[in-house]
Order: structure tokens, then sequence, then C-alpha cells
């Protein structure tokens, strides 16, 4: 049985390869991409598909409030995240909304697609990363995060700031994923120049590169 696969993510050529990679598995048709939530949620009404793969931060309706509203329209709908996210908030925000399965930007192809198969099947899926956290959180232990180790001068808005720098993201678009003005997202800036010791935000998020970190 061909597995049928709607997936959501705001960066064209990410989601262009993504198809790509899906595509060429056995037994997978991406039969919609889309670049925000709400049009997830209607090409989930329209198509019906078997799977989800979706990322989180999407103009307008965000990814954790779309999983809620595919659920109300097929509560049994597999729904795979793949996102840039690995804090406790987004993770466990996606797990309560419905998610099925949380996999990190970063995972390869052949490990996208296994996860596809796996919650299709009915399988619980979480990349390595986000296991931890889980198994730390239900233990009581905390995990520090990548950028928390190679950064920890910084403040947790201020990593999340150079994260999406990291990622190729411009102030209007940092200022959009992160609900916060322009004038804000210059002052976290210009904030991380400073602590990193760096002239300009190319060089930061090179530093950023460097340590594992949006590359």
């Amino acid at each position: 049985m061909t597995l049928r696969v709607v997936l959501a993510d705001d960066h064209p050529m990410y989601r262009y390869g993504l198809t790509a990679v899906l595509d060429q598995a056995d037994g997978i048709d991406v039969v919609a991409s889309v670049g925000d939530g709400a049009a997830l949620v209607d090409a989930v009404r329209d198509l019906s598909p078997d799977v989800v793969l979706t990322d989180l931060s999407m103009p307008g309706l965000d990814g954790v409030v779309a999983i809620a509203q595919l659920l109300g329209l097929q509560p049994e709908l597999p729904i795979l995240v793949l996102t840039m996210h690995e804090d406790d908030a987004h993770v466990f925000a996606a797990l309560r909304a419905g998610a099925r399965g949380y996999l990190v930007k970063g995972a390869d192809g052949a490990e996208i697609v296994r996860a596809v198969y796996s919650v299709a099947s009915g399988e619980a899926v979480y990349g390595g990363a986000v296991a931890r956290r889980i198994v730390a959180f239900y233990s009581g232990r905390q995990v520090e995060s990548p950028i928390a180790r190679a950064f920890p001068d910084l403040t947790p808005r201020e990593r999340e700031v150079l994260e999406l720098l990291a990622a190729g993201c411009r102030n209007h678009e940092i200022a959009r994923r992160l609900g916060m003005s322009e004038k804000t997202v210059r002052n976290h800036v210009s904030q991380v120049l400073t602590k990193l010791q760096v002239p300009d935000r190319t060089a930061a998020a090179l530093k950023a590169h460097e340590s594992g970190i949006g590359g």
C-alpha cells in the first residue's frame, strides 16, 4: 500500500528536498506540500492523507495548533513533527497536541523515511536527542540543549535568535517566528554579537555552525 503524505514547512527549498527524498522511497507518495499551518489543515481536509509530516514554526497557524486541528478532522491521523526545535517546551507541546513522532532537522533521509513508515504503522517515533529529553523529563533530570552547552553566556531568547540566524533567517523572519518586533530582534542580535565577540551576523552564524548549530 502506498502511503499518501502531506508535508508542511515554510522553507520552500527544504520542502522541495524533503519531497524528493520521500517520493524516492518505496511506498510513499507526497500528495501535497504546503508552507503554513492553515494550508496544511486545508490539504488534510481535502485529501485525507495517511501521514502528515510538519514543522512547528510556520506563519499564521503554527504547527502545534495545526496538529490539534488536524486530529479534530482525522482523530487517528499519524502526525510526525520535523523541526529545528528540541527544547522541552516545543517537544511536549507537540506531543500533548497529539503528534505521534518528533524528529529534529538534521535527521538524514533514511531516518525520516523510516519514521514515516513507523508512525503509519502505529508506532511512536522520537529522534535520539528528543528521546533523551523525554527520559530526562520523566526521571526528573535536566538536559542541556547543544546550543546551551555551546553558548552558556547567552540567554534562552538569545539562543533562539542565534539558532534562527544560523539557519539563514533575516530579522523580519526571526521576529515573525518568535512573536516579537524587528526592533527587539535587532537588540537581541546586537547582544549576541557582543557576547560572541564577532563583528557581524555572518560571523555569528559561522561560529554557530562550527559548534554544530544550524549547519
